[in-house]
């Protein structure tokens, strides 16, 4: 079982970027740009290594191989975006690897790439790339390709070797599960639970009670053996449950217009344990739009836009102003849902001002476009 902490420090102190690795200081995948640069990079590693795995590190400085870490992005339909695109499709997995110095919430992001032993080719437009192009890695560049994709440097031998020097043990796992508790104090409740004699799960989160139910806030887990960041949230409920073969994540996100405000289910994910050591995660889609009105929703919205001009202009908000700029973001993406006119760029006016703004105000804008990326997504 790999340790993925560990295999990201192998991979940036191997050697500079080359034709199976590749380092990244941000990925931006809300506009075609930004995919269409992800698609090019995942394309031309797949192309480039079809006899093992490629790898794109997150969150590294690129001259000094610094680890700043990013945003913990759970997006586990990436691989929906990966098959939309690419053809054949590699298998795409990105997952969110803790590093014990960085701030709470942030983290590396590790993409595997495994090809599907065939040259992968963009099979529609996007961006500035067109269909039928292919693309390989030059030295730490991933360049189009036009010829027929033949030989190719044979980096098995330095991957596997880099792999097995990361492998996990007895030691990495213990000082894993001591570490996560010795990081969430203060009232958090911090948990393991062992699976198969192998896989340790760890949790933690403000625990409370709703009719014999219980929730938590703040929640982040981590299975320890591979160092692996499974989910993280500072404000959605979410229900924790599990079995002897199964730890089961349940979120729900709060809604609500006019004032009025419940907690709706958004996402189940199941992490399934085997006998023979491998394990999987099956996620399920339960949000579903609330019954709401139309009219009412673009009359808010409409309403809204003299709140978004004062905080514009600078001008000093009331205490019930103070309070309804926080849902602003939830409201623009209640609205986007429901098809009313403007919302999409009602939604990006306001990442614009908020991210000036505050952190916490900036925080609203991005906890809306994780639920976007999962609904798009399903």
């Amino acid at each position: 079982m790999i340790n993925k902490r560990l295999l990201v420090k192998a991979l940036l102190a191997h050697n500079d970027e080359n034709s199976f690795f590749d380092k990244k200081l941000k990925v931006n995948l809300r506009g075609k740009e930004g995919k269409a640069k992800f698609l090019k990079h995942v394309c031309a590693l797949s192309n480039s290594n079809p006899s093992n795995n490629s790898y794109i590190v997150i969150g590294v400085e690129d001259e000094n191989n610094d680890i700043v870490g990013v945003d913990f992005f759970d997006d586990s339909k990436i691989q929906n975006l990966i098959n939309a695109y690419l053809d054949p499709a590699p298998t795409v997995l990105y997952e969110n690897i803790p590093f014990p110095h960085l701030n709470e919430g942030k983290v590396v992001g590790l993409v595997t790439i495994r090809s599907n032993n065939k040259p992968a080719t963009l099979q529609k437009n996007i961006w500035k790339y067109k269909k039928g192009m292919q693309f390989l890695r030059e030295g730490s560049m991933s360049v189009p390709y036009t010829k027929t994709i033949s030989a190719l440097e044979d980096n098995n031998t330095v991957v596997s070797a880099l792999e097995n020097h990361a492998q996990n043990n007895i030691k990495l796992t213990l000082d894993g599960v001591m570490d996560f508790i010795n990081r969430h104090q203060g009232g958090l409740m911090a948990q393991y639970k062992v699976f198969k004699e192998l896989f340790v799960v760890c949790w933690s989160g403000l625990e409370k009670q709703v009719k014999g139910t219980t929730f938590y806030s703040r929640v982040d887990i981590e299975l320890i053996n591979e160092q692996v960041k499974l989910f993280y949230s500072n404000l959605d409920e979410v229900e924790i449950s599990f079995s002897e073969n199964e730890f089961i994540i349940t979120e729900y996100i709060e809604l609500g217009i006019n004032g009025a405000f419940k907690f709706y289910p958004l996402e189940e994910v199941r992490i399934c344990f085997e006998e023979n050591g491998n394990y999987f995660i099956h996620s399920e889609l339960l949000f579903k739009l609330p019954n709401w009105n139309k009219k009412t929703l673009h009359h808010l919205m409409n309403s809204s836009l003299v709140l978004v001009d004062k905080i514009k202009n600078g001008k000093q908000l009331n205490g019930k102003e103070e309070h309804e700029q926080y849902q602003l973001c939830s409201l623009y993406m209640i609205c986007l849902l429901f098809e009313i006119p403007n919302a999409k760029e009602a939604l990006e006016r306001i990442r614009i001002l908020f991210k000036s703004r505050s952190i916490k105000l900036y925080q609203t804008y991005k906890d809306t476009q994780r639920v976007l990326r999962k609904i798009k997504y399903n």
